[in-house]
């Protein structure tokens, strides 16, 4: 007997309208939105519940913390840490370079814009800002989920969600950070590029580049994306000469923002010559890993005892190394623009002199997890990335819900 011509297994299915194949049928057409909308929720608690648990528990007495709201450590901490001041300054105040110690010139506008828009309707900068960027991660998941399924399937695109949130850094995409909104306009546009969507895959392309500087690497994603196609699929599914204006669209974004700082403050690298403050200058990768391995005074036993090894940036370089290696697997695959784009993202911001925030950085590299969730298939290897990432993320969300610096 088929499916179809079975009784209902109960009255409260019946009621529903669905015979059970057909509701199952149903779940499963659903799965690219309930899985990934059942991963954000869990982990999200997930991180609210360890930063209520920490925050009473570790305190960093070296550094001055503000608290925006002391009455709500939830809201506190994601809305109160690190750089989430300053995209919360410009939305509420506008940009400043000049006369001050660290401008926010050097912060990109997508996000403050966007808090400005929502505040219309919160009343409250920092809520507007927390759900501007938890709504781009979820949809960021969900797009991740469907671009992942196209290609390997329901249940690696299930792991590869589930990876990329449990990251040890992906609670920066619940704080008022911009690695969400790079992530859902990353994603989008590779999935849009490859469904034939160019135009609107080079739109999502510009306002990933108006996100974050790392932006501008969505046209190399999408370049290469177009001459992959060209070679590997039949002629009448090639992508036209046309879509090629998709990755050639993305620098607009970039190229708005140089506009409105020549404008403002008559200098269109505003936002290059304010990373200064950071102490962030062009360097070779060598040059940075061979100061980090500089023999310390005293010697590296009597550095050891005194507490002063450079722990932090050996962690970084750590995770620099792990994404140039999944970057370089996924070129040895063939698997062209994804290869390119965590190449190029694990690399251009070590170029930058310093290791300090790259662990945050490679967060956004999200080819490298459908490459993981693929080796997931062998359950070691899966549990083994469970729980290293879950001890990850434990660990940096408490030390970040206490004002230690994380990434």
């Amino acid at each position: 007997m088929s499916d179809s011509k079975l009784p209902p297994a109960d009255p409260v299915e019946a009621h529903a309208g669905g015979q059970p194949g057909e509701r199952r049928a149903r779940n499963r057409a659903l799965l690219w939105l309930w899985t990934p909308t059942l991963a954000f929720i869990i982990t999200r608690l997930g991180i609210a519940l360890i930063a209520l648990i920490a925050e009473p528990l570790l305190v960093d007495s070296s550094i001055p913390p503000y608290h925006l709201r002391p009455e709500n450590v939830v809201l506190d901490v994601f809305g109160s840490r690190w750089d989430t001041g300053f995209y919360l300054s410009i939305a509420e105040e506008g940009y400043f370079y000049r006369g001050v110690e660290l401008p926010s010139v050097a912060f990109f506008p997508l996000l403050p814009l966007l808090i400005r828009a929502v505040k219309f309707l919160t009343g409250d900068a920092l809520l507007a800002g927390l759900i501007v960027t938890n709504l781009a991660l979820w949809g960021a998941a969900v797009l991740f989920f469907k671009l992942v399924a196209d290609s390997w399937g329901a249940q690696i695109a299930s792991r590869a969600v589930w990876f990329l949130l449990i990251f040890p850094t992906s609670f920066f995409g619940s704080a008022i950070y911009s690695e969400s909104l790079f992530l859902l306009t990353a994603i989008g546009a590779l999935y849009l590029f490859r469904k034939g969507y160019w135009e609107s895959a080079g739109l999502l392309g510009v306002l990933g580049a108006l996100s974050r500087l790392m932006g501008l690497l969505i046209a190399p994603l999408l370049l290469v994306e177009w001459w992959s196609q060209r070679r590997s699929r039949a002629p009448g599914d090639r992508p036209t000469w046309a879509a090629l204006l998709a990755p050639l669209a993305v620098p607009l974004g970039t190229g708005a923002f140089m506009l409105y700082q020549q404008r403002i403050f008559g200098d269109p690298l505003a936002f290059v010559h304010a990373s200064a403050a950071w102490e962030r200058a062009p360097s070779t990768p060598w040059a940075t890993i061979g100061a980090l391995f500089q023999r310390p005074a005293g010697g590296w036993i009597a550095a050891l005892q005194a507490g002063r090894l450079p722990v932090n940036d050996w962690i970084d370089l750590l995770f620099v190394l792990s994404f140039v290696a999944l970057g370089v697997i996924l070129l040895v695959q063939h698997r062209w623009s994804e290869g390119v784009f965590v190449l190029l993202g694990a690399l251009v911001p070590f170029s930058s002199g310093l290791l300090m925030s790259q662990r945050r950085y490679v967060w956004v590299l999200f080819p490298a997890f459908a490459l993981l969730a693929q080796w997931g298939e062998n359950p070691r290897v899966e549990w083994s990335i469970y729980v290293l990432f879950s001890l990850g993320l434990g660990l940096f969300t408490a030390l970040f819900a206490n004002w230690y610096w994380v990434a």
